[in-house]
């Protein structure tokens, strides 16, 4: 697969793939570099097994599945070893062997679960980067380190466009009592490209619109305004909701609370305070209000910590804004189908979406009736940790 952003080439290029070999030091980094030019490199690390590991500790015997994490540990370090002993960072190597004059960069992210690479974007300017499977990487490296000097053929198709605008997708349910004071349901409509992105975010963005419907259906004479945001550009920084956050300080300054659900097609397993000191007197009385087919899935944590990243929630916790979490379960996520070629339709589960619907609805519900505004109060951080900071979007690009 050709990774985001990778250059294109103007005709099929067809070159001899290498390996880097275990240099002992950047002096010997540098003295083979040249070797590099019109070659594939070959620049992620070779793995043995295209198995997990839950697969080899439950069928190998125990002396050979010690044997392959032994082995494991020290693939990985010698790789660590000889990344550490180019002088440079993974990142920088892919344009250190471009400047070198390479063909192209070929890789293999693999999660660790059977068919499953991570596909992010490619650092080079002038010369493709692709991503293999873990056996198609496989077969090169052994051909190449058994000095076969295998040959591979690469024509990428891709056209920069330049700059593009991204956007966000907001819907509003105007309020009937306190128009000016707002719930926020929260989610992202960008992917990587690696698959069809269905849940990361399809799912959170499904939900979202779903309680949507049903809150319009259901819920008439909602008394705060209910905002539906579905980001842009949150895989590049949480730009979307950042730049909502800095343009909208009239709205941010009456936001009850902002609902986000993010990490995939599970039901809502976990809710936490967000460091909010009083969270536990509405979130505790809001939860309880959900049905017992929802509620007994929901673990809770109060005061709990804010988030400094990784999904929309963090923007609105930054400026203040009980930014709360709805948190899924794992059914794969981070291994299986986040940020992957695996992330596609068929992996939702639907039961599952549906259960979160009830509890967004349920949740919206609650924080509209409220009688008053929740408490912002902020818990003492740990000694050595600020709350986090609000940050600007990267309205440029990147």
């Amino acid at each position: 697969m050709q990774l985001a952003w990778s250059p294109a080439t103007k005709k099929p290029v067809e070159a001899e793939v290498i390996i880097m070999p275990q240099f002992k030091n950047e002096t010997e980094f540098k003295s083979w570099l040249p070797k590099v030019k019109g070659k594939f490199v070959l620049i992620d690390q070779y793995q043995r097994w295209g198995r997990p590991n839950y697969q080899m500790k439950e069928f190998a015997t125990e002396e050979d599945y010690q044997l392959i994490k032994d082995q494991q540990k020290a693939d990985d370090e010698a790789y660590k070893e000889l990344i550490k002993n180019t002088g440079h960072s993974k990142n920088e190597l892919a344009t250190v062997f471009e400047d070198a004059g390479a063909a192209g960069i070929v890789g293999s992210y693999w999660t660790g679960i059977m068919g499953a690479n991570r596909i992010f974007g490619a650092k080079t300017k002038k010369i493709p980067t692709i991503d293999l499977s873990v056996e198609d990487y496989g077969l090169l490296y052994r051909l190449a380190q058994h000095n076969k000097a295998p040959k591979i053929k690469v024509y990428a198709e891709s056209k920069s466009n330049g700059k593009a605008k991204s956007f966000n997708t907001i819907a509003v349910i105007p309020g009937k009592e306190k128009p000016n004071e707002y719930v926020v349901l929260s989610a992202h409509l960008d992917s990587w490209d690696g698959a069809g992105g269905a849940t990361d975010n399809g799912t959170g963005s499904i939900t979202m619109m779903e309680t949507a419907r049903v809150l319009k259906k259901l819920y008439p004479n909602n008394k705060r305004t209910i905002i539906i945001g579905l980001w842009g550009s949150e895989e590049q920084g949480l730009n979307g909701s950042r730049a909502f956050v800095k343009d909208n300080p009239e709205i941010v300054k009456n936001i009850q609370v902002a609902f986000n659900q993010d990490n995939g097609t599970g039901r809502i397993a976990n809710i936490s305070g967000q460091g909010f000191v009083h969270s536990y007197d509405y979130l505790g009385r809001w939860i309880d209000a959900l049905p017992q087919a929802q509620k007994k899935h929901i673990e809770t944590t109060y005061p709990g910590m804010p988030a400094f990243g990784g999904s929309d929630n963090a923007s609105f916790t930054a400026a203040g804004v009980p930014g709360i979490s709805l948190g899924s379960l794992n059914w794969g996520y981070f291994g299986y189908t986040w940020h992957t070629n695996r992330d596609t339709y068929d992996k939702i589960m639907f039961s599952e979406v549906r259960n979160n619907v009830i509890v967004a609805a349920t949740m919206v519900y609650m924080a509209c009736e409220e009688p008053e505004m929740v408490s912002r109060e902020k818990r003492v951080m740990p000694e050595g940790m600020d709350w986090p900071e609000s940050r600007d979007p990267k309205r440029d690009g990147n």
